[in-house]
């Protein structure tokens, strides 16, 4: 597989999430407190622990735009927390997933159909080396396949 990293939400982002309460929408984010498994943080890419309070809110994605731009329901912690900076690893919140769609896109940012694929979490390696090793793609994005939130995205390195 190329070298890669998996991209969080930026610091700043979650920065302004935490100290206004409000999400990109302007709505008030919701606290919910981890109670069972899910509760993935899009900051350090980590499920949330029984007890920790996590924040529910739509976030705008930053790629891809024009047709394919959707913003996405996502959970961040509500204290602060390390954002994720390995390289050449799989985020554990992909690896946590039971069921996650993986979206490969060109330069132009549209949807590269056939390299699509719906997997367990744990069986994400092939696919997404897949997608990362062909030419056309730019970035990978890795969505929960049945609601469809953003996990991650993923980009080349070197």
């Amino acid at each position: 597989m190329p070298r890669f990293r998996c991209v969080p939400m930026p610091t700043g982002t979650a920065r302004r999430f935490r100290q206004t309460g409000r999400d990109d929408r302007g709505l008030t984010l919701h606290r919910r407190a981890v109670d069972g498994p899910g509760f993935p943080c899009r900051h350090c890419l980590r499920l949330g622990l029984p007890g920790e309070t996590m924040l529910l809110g739509s976030y705008d994605l930053p790629h891809p735009l024009g047709t394919y731009w959707t913003p996405s329901p996502i959970f961040l912690h509500a204290d602060e927390c390390p954002r994720y900076a390995a390289e050449d690893e799989i985020a554990p919140i992909v690896l946590a997933n039971g069921l996650v769609s993986i979206r490969a896109y060109d330069a132009a940012e549209l949807c590269l159909y056939d390299l699509g694929h719906v997997c367990e979490g744990a069986a994400v390696a092939a696919p997404l080396a897949r997608a990362l090793e062909d030419p056309r793609t730019r970035f990978v994005n890795i969505h929960t396949a049945r609601p469809g939130c953003l996990l991650t995205a993923v980009e080349r390195l070197g």
